[in-house]
Order: C-alpha cells, then sequence, then structure tokens
C-alpha cells in the first residue's frame, strides 16, 4: 500500500470554525471514500493536519487546551497523542505537530514531531520525537534553528531522515540580514544540525510582499526511486513551478509558468485561494468557486480539469489521501460516531 498514489483529498476550511469536511477523488483516482459518519464527526470537532498513507493527523477543536489524535477514517479509529508538555496555559499556536513516515525495521512505520515555539524569538524550537510504538516522547539535543524568518511548518518535505520548511515572503527583515529573502531550512531527526537551502534566484526576486506565496512539496511519484523538493510561487494569479536539481549546490530547474486569468476556468475573474502539490506531480488549485487540477508532467502538462465546486471560497486547506486498513497503533479506540 506503500507504492499507491493517493486518491482523493479533503477539502475543509483553514482555520476551523466547525464547516464541513468534503473529500473528493482526484482525477482518474478511484478510492472506497470515507463514511459520511466519520466526516459528519470531523466536521463538527476537528481540523486535519496532515495525512500519510491512510492515516490523518488531528487536532480537536472541541477541546480545551489542545488535544491532537491519530485516525483511519476508514477503520472509524483514532489514537490519541499526549503533548509532550503539561503546561495547560498553552494555547494551539504554541504546539506545531507534524506527521512523518519513516522506515526504522522490516516494517514502514510513522512518527510525529512536536516543535515548540520559543518564548524568545532568538531561541530554536524545542524538537520532541515520538515513535508510537514505544510510547515515548524522545527530545532531541538540538532545537531547529529557523533563522530570522517565521516558518510555514504546515507543509514538511521529509526526505532521508531531514525535514525542511519553507520561510515566509513578509518584508520585516531588513535588507543586510542573511535572512532578508525567504529560503528553506532543513532539520536533520538524526543529529538535529539545521541548514539553510537557498532557493532559486528568479524565485527569491521580487518575493519579499504580500502578493507572492511561496511553498514547498514532495516531488516525485511514490512509486519512484528518487524523489526531491518542489518550489511553487504564486504572483498574481500565475503559478511558478522549480524542482531541486542538486541539493549540495541549490541548483532549481524552472519546469512550468503558467498564467490562470489567460485558462478558460468557469470562474471570470479567478482568485487563488489554495494550492498543493499530489503525489508529487498534480498541481491543485482552489478559486473562490472551484477546485482545479494542472498537470504537471506527461501527457497531462499544463492540462487544467476541473474536478468540484469549492464550498469553502477562502482560506482552503486541502490534504491528499488514501484510504487504507492500516492500524493506528497499540491502544487505539472506535471513533465517537
Amino acid at each position: 500500500m506503500f507504492k499507491r498514489d493517493d486518491t482523493s483529498f479533503f477539502l475543509q476550511l483553514e482555520r476551523p470554525c466547525n464547516e464541513e469536511v468534503r473529500l473528493h477523488p482526484l482525477p482518474s483516482q478511484q478510492g472506497s471514500g470515507v463514511f459520511g459518519e466519520v466526516l459528519e464527526f470531523l466536521s463538527k470537532s476537528s481540523q486535519i493536519l496532515a495525512s500519510i498513507k491512510g492515516l490523518i493527523l488531528c487536532r480537536a477543536t472541541d477541546k480545551t487546551p489542545s488535544e491532537f489524535y491519530i485516525c483511519n477514517p476508514a477503520t472509524k479509529s483514532r489514537l490519541p497523542i499526549s503533548l509532550p508538555t503539561h503546561d495547560e496555559n498553552l494555547n494551539a499556536r504554541t504546539h506545531v505537530m507534524i506527521m512523518l513516515l519513516e522506515c526504522y525495521d522490516e516494517f514502514d512505520d510513522y512518527m510525529v514531531v512536536h516543535f515548540e515555539t520559543p518564548t524568545d524569538w532568538s531561541s530554536d524550537y524545542a524538537c520532541k520525537i515520538l515513535k508510537h510504538r514505544e510510547g515515548l516522547w524522545k527530545t532531541m539535543e538540538k532545537g531547529f534553528c529557523a533563522g530570522g524568518r517565521n516558518m510555514k511548518f504546515n507543509m514538511p518535505v521529509h526526505d532521508n531522515g531531514v525535514i525542511h520548511f519553507i520561510s515566509d515572503c513578509g518584508s520585516y527583515i531588513t535588507k543586510g540580514s542573511p535572512y532578508f529573502e525567504p529560503y528553506i531550512m532543513s532539520y536533520n531527526l538524526k543529529n538535529g544540525i539545521s541548514t539553510m537551502l537557498k532557493l532559486s534566484k528568479t524565485a527569491r526576486k521580487s518575493s519579499t510582499n504580500k502578493k507572492c506565496d511561496l511553498s514547498i512539496f514532495n516531488w516525485g511519484k511514490v512509486s519512484m526511486a528518487s524523489s526531491s523538493i518542489c518550489l511553487v510561487r504564486l504572483k498574481r494569479s500565475t503559478f511558478k513551478v522549480w524542482i531541486l536539481k542538486d541539493y549540495k549546490t541549490s541548483r532549481w530547474k524552472r519546469i512550468m509558468k503558467i498564467k490562470i486569468k489567460e485558462k478558460c476556468l468557469k470562474d471570470e475573474h479567478p482568485t487563488i485561494t489554495g494550492f498543493t502539490i499530489m503525489n508529487g506531480e498534480l498541481l491543485i488549485f482552489a478559486t473562490e468557486k472551484y477546485i482545479y487540477s494542472c498537470g504537471l508532467t506527461g501527457e497531462n502538462y499544463m492540462k487544467i480539469e476541473e474536478i468540484c465546486e469549492n464550498k469553502c471560497k477562502y482560506y482552503v486547506s486541502l490534504t491528499s489521501y488514501m484510504d487504507t486498513l492500516r492500524p493506528c497503533g497499540p491502544g487505539a479506540t472506535p471513533l465517537p460516531c
């Protein structure tokens, strides 16, 4: 099942407010879907943060302080995750929880990574790792050094024990600073070393303003032996996409530029309200009215297809999903639905 592509995606508001969570199939993909009562439960109580091979990481929106859990919508089961801190004064913004797929032994398994926001802006993010079979949080000796910018923790790219985050594009950094332009910062989950990775020169150009959005995603299908990082830049309804060709020299290759307003979409004046890369080859983007796909490779290159209506309109969150019977882990219980 780990060599299968994701078959569908969850559509929800990025800012949870008990709005309906929907599941839609990807083009040319078939899945068994999710029980209606599970979608209803998620709509009323949870925000989906991540999805990996049939398991989703959720934050309970009806609980204070924050509660997190792993869920398999297909088996209607969940596994609560205890936070590695007992300070009830901490709110949801203090915690950054990320689920990753990692091979530890002969079995493919997952782990959860927790970053705690530092109270001092010059300090590192404390990092703890949970391997669910052990049930214990491991504290890393070195924290994550994010540099001078805020990081976009909602789009990690994980490869061979190293996790990557991209910074924001705000104009709050002075020009003489090494963090003036946006960048990628990596964190080695084995030794705790943080390393900066430069973006392409053209991607960085004129990027420090509110009209520019830079994001990173995994590149390459799960069935491929090699993988890389995909960089997407959205500016004035124009997408540009780069692939990292050489990690050591930070060499990028642009593979696509597409102006959405010049395409024959149903929207008369389309405004992009969210986007992501799914299955390492498909750009999924939302306008105020519809969700579309755009191929990045092969015969579907730059081919735009309408997938569904966008009931969320603004602040859209798109999370790819593949239904499996994969267990959540020891101690899992049925969903209360």
